[in-house]
C-alpha cells in the first residue's frame, strides 16, 4: 500500500480521514501538530503528505517551510475554504497542490491520487530521453531538471509544468492544459494555482541572454517557454 501523513489537529476528522483512504489502498498515519508532522514528513517512510494550514505547536506555514528545507516529498495543502493567502503562500513555499475544507474524503483521495502519477511521472510525462531547449536539460524518467551546470530543486508539480511548457517551447500551452497535465485536474475558475507554479519556476530557472525570463505570459490564454 501507498504511505500517506496526514497532519491534522482535529482527531475525529483524522480519523474518518484515515479510514476512508486505507479502504482506497493508501497507508495513512495521523499526527495532530506541526513539529511532529515535519519530523514525519522528513523521514522518507511516506509517498505523499496532506498537511493542514492550522496547526498546534508549529503552523502548517511554518511546518512545510521546514519541510521544503530537507525533503521534496509532495505534499498537499488543506486550507480554509475562500482563504486565499494561506493557498497562495503554501503554494510559493512548494506545496504541490491545495484542497480547500471542507472537503469530500473522495476528493481529497483524488487529489492524492492525481499527485502520486504526476510525482511518479505518469500518463505519459516520464517517457521519451532528455530535453533541451537552451541551457535547460530535463530527464524525464529520472525527474532531473539542470539549468547549465547546475542541478534545479524543483517540486514534482513544478517539474511536471516544466517539461509540458519546455516540450512545447515556442508554443503558447494553455493554462486549462498545464492544470490538465501539471496537476492532473481540470483548470477550476479563479484558480491561481498555475500563476503561482510559475512564477516560482521563474525565480529558480535562469534567465535569457537579454534579461528576460524564460518563460513568458501569453496574457489572458497561457505561458510560453522561449527558444534561444
Amino acid at each position: 500500500m501507498t504511505r500517506v501523513l496526514l497532519v491534522d489537529d482535529d482527531v475525529e476528522l483524522a480519523a474518518m480521514l484515515r479510514e476512508y483512504l486505507s479502504r482506497e489502498g493508501l497507508e495513512t498515519t495521523a499526527v495532530h501538530d506541526g513539529e511532529t508532522g515535519v519530523a514525519e514528513a522528513v523521514s522518507g517512510r511516506y509517498a505523499l503528505v496532506v498537511l493542514d494550514v492550522m496547526l498546534p505547536l508549529l503552523s502548517g506555514v511554518d511546518a512545510l517551510r521546514r519541510i521544503r528545507q530537507r525533503s521534496r516529498v509532495p505534499l498537499l495543502m488543506l486550507t480554509a475554504k475562500g482563504d486565499d493567502v494561506d493557498r497562495i503562500v503554501g503554494l510559493e513555499l512548494g506545496a504541490d497542490d491545495y484542497v480547500p475544507k471542507p472537503c469530500t474524503p473522495r476528493e481529497l483521495v483524488a487529489r492524492i491520487r492525481a499527485i502520486l502519477r504526476r510525482s511518479e511521472g505518469g500518463e505519459g510525462l516520464a517517457k521519451g530521453g532528455p530535453v533541451t531547449v537552451g541551457q535547460l536539460t530535463l530527464w524525464p524518467e529520472k525527474r532531473l531538471a539542470e539549468w547549465g551546470d547546475r542541478q534545479l530543486e524543483l517540486t514534482s508539480t513544478e517539474f511536471n509544468l516544466l517539461i509540458v511548457l519546455a516540450r512545447s517551447a515556442g508554443t503558447m500551452v494553455s493554462k486549462r492544459e498545464l492544470s490538465e497535465q501539471g496537476l492532473g485536474r481540470p483548470l477550476a475558475r479563479f484558480d491561481r494555482s498555475i500563476d503561482v507554479h510559475v512564477s516560482s519556476l521563474r525565480r529558480k530557472l535562469g534567465t535569457l541572454a537579454d534579461g528576460r525570463s524564460c518563460i513568458q505570459t501569453v496574457r489572458g490564454l497561457g505561458y510560453q517557454y522561449v527558444r534561444e
